[in-house]
């Protein structure tokens, strides 16, 4: 990665958090207990992928909002000899699921998942077939070198003596209350006494402990077959869910390789539908590279204009295009095609916000965590999971302390679209988990939560980075921008001046105080060494390993 030099800035700002340096190792996620989780594997002797699938686990157990066994996500790994290979461990709609099983409310931009009842958004009909546990399991099993058993003791040890909640935490569970207390688990676990839980009280889940005793005895048939399996599709059956023991039994991750872009000289790397990332990241990227954005100036008008305009594009393609690929034939080739870019770019006007079509033919929930780790050996993983909206569904699976998603809410309840509901079919998904190599190394790895704004926001970080010629730590906290089509979503960073500048050009701005979650990144320096950072809008936390042991034949003497 080049080194960052002075180049000009009309956002100003100042990072509220510094970074990490090692030698040995790097974990980052975004809770330092799930740091800690995941350092103390790789101090155990364990590599990256050990060590990620020890954090997420803990993670489980510490960001209880985001992340689950009964979730999905993507887990994006680069092995020591440079290849790279994306786990797709997504949800899918259940066997029972149907393009009608909900009542639409809306097909406004922002409302298309509006439905009758929140149906797709609480309880259990807005649960998806749960891939989280298959997908660890099977990264663990085909990359790792530790036992699932060996890995699962952070979280256990946490979710048995429990750990201090935080002032996020507590907020989390604050703002979504109402929904909480439907669930008598849930409102025993977060809402003692009818009220959340506060900042410094201690959150033990004696539930989950055994759950997690069990899946470290038995493995993931403990879901996919087992007892934890039983207790899930009981409460479907009982509850008006949709998943059976044979959804359970029929669940597949996918191996898939990955997308490949390149911008200035690097070779961007990310995952492929039913991830948007990859894709539209490229995309953007592609149509980027026909200005010189570095000399615009970070935050300037004309910046956050072309920012704006590249990613009004790829959510119009998106929109007819992205899916599942075993469900729809999604143009690839032609998305990333540079030449596709140049046609897009010609129609873009400097002085003018434009409302954008797709291109060719053919909403998720915010609330999602991200690991990134890297081990001595040159294992790097780069993972975003989810139990999609914040505390999934807001269901609890009785006597197992397992929280259920609400994966159902990423598919168009509308019938007839390419991301309509069909039984089996993957949820698509923004998550991107990206990685980017300079002259045949490793420069760069990172991802964040954030459902719709996470691929834009990637895209930004990528930017910083290369365009803009920030630090990591800069890159990952820079104020970020947002748009679909509808408002042009700034953070309150970017100077009113700018804000009114682009109002000027017919863009509808609104404040936000965050654009996404909390990103976390690392950075593969020259001289060997890691540079880890994570963003001040979660909990994030990087931990360094530097030394190692004894030089060889040394002894201690008197």
């Amino acid at each position: 990665m080049n080194a960052p030099v002075s180049v000009p800035r009309v956002a100003d700002f100042t990072c509220e958090k510094k970074p990490a340096s090692g030698s040995r190792g790097m974990v980052v996620t975004n809770h330092p207990l799930a740091s800690a989780a995941g350092a103390q594997i790789l101090l155990a002797g364990g590599n990256a992928i050990d060590a990620a699938v020890a954090s997420l686990f803990a993670l489980t157990v510490a960001e209880p909002m985001m992340v689950g066994i009964l979730g999905g996500g993507l887990s994006h790994i680069r092995l020591a000899d440079g290849s790279h290979v994306v786990i797709d461990n997504l949800s899918t709609a259940p066997g029972q699921a149907t393009p009608d099983m909900y009542e639409c409310l809306s097909d406004e931009i922002g409302k298309q998942r509006d439905t009758r009842g929140r149906e797709n958004v609480v309880g259990a009909k807005a649960v998806a077939v749960p891939g989280a546990l298959k997908g660890w399991c099977e990264a663990l099993a085909r990359f790792g070198t530790l036992t699932l058993a060996d890995v699962l003791q952070p979280a256990i040890g946490l979710a048995e003596r429990g750990f201090v909640v935080t002032p996020y935490l507590s907020n989390c569970i604050t703002d979504n209350a109402a929904d909480l207390a439907r669930d008598p688990g849930l409102t025993a676990m977060l809402l003692p006494g009818g009220k959340p839980l506060q900042p410094g009280m201690r959150l033990v889940q004696s539930d989950y402990a055994a759950s997690l005793k069990l899946i470290a005895a038995e493995g993931p048939e403990a879901l996919y077959g087992g007892k934890l399996g039983r207790a899930l599709t009981d409460y479907m059956a009982n509850n008006g869910g949709l998943i059976d023991q044979a959804d359970l039994a029929n669940y597949k991750i996918e191996l898939r390789e990955p997308i490949r872009g390149s911008y200035r000289g690097y070779e961007i790397i990310g995952p492929p539908p039913p991830s948007s990332s990859g894709v539209h990241i490229t995309q953007m990227l592609n149509i980027l590279e026909g200005y010189d954005i570095g000399s615009l100036g970070f935050g300037s008008t004309d910046a956050v204009h072309l920012l704006a305009e590249a990613l009004k594009i790829a959510f119009a393609d998106r929109a007819v295009a992205t899916a599942d690929p075993a469900f729809v034939k999604v143009p690839v080739e032609k998305l990333i095609d540079k030449a596709y870019a140049n046609e897009r770019r010609a129609l873009i006007e400097m002085g003018q916000a434009k409302s954008w079509t797709a291109g060719l033919s053919g909403g998720e929930s915010a609330d999602t965590t991200h690991v990134t780790v890297a081990d001595a050996m040159g294992n790097v993983v780069s993972a975003t999971q989810t139990i999609n909206g914040l505390f999934g569904a807001c269901v609890q699976i009785p006597g197992t302390g397992m929280i259920a998603n609400n994966y159902m809410y990423n598919f168009d309840p509308h019938p007839g679209r390419a991301l309509s509901i069909a039984p089996g079919k993957r949820v698509f998904t923004s998550m991107a988990p990206m990685m980017a190599v300079k002259d045949g190394r490793l420069a760069f790895a990172l991802g964040l939560p954030g459902a719709l704004r996470i691929f834009p926001s990637a895209l930004q970080a990528i930017v910083n980075l290369i365009d803009h010629r920030m630090s990591l730590q800069e890159a990952v906290e820079a104020p970020r921008v947002w748009t679909e089509g509808g408002v042009l979503e700034l953070e309150e960073a970017i100077p009113e001046a700018v804000a009114q500048a682009l109002i000027a050009r017919g863009h509808k701005v609104v404040r936000s105080p965050r654009v996404a979650g909390g990103m976390n990144a690392i950075a593969f320096n020259p001289d060997g060494t890691l540079t880890g950072a994570a963003c001040w809008r979660a909990d994030g936390t990087p931990v360094a390993i530097s030394g190692g042991l004894a030089r060889a034949g040394a002894r201690f003497s008197i």
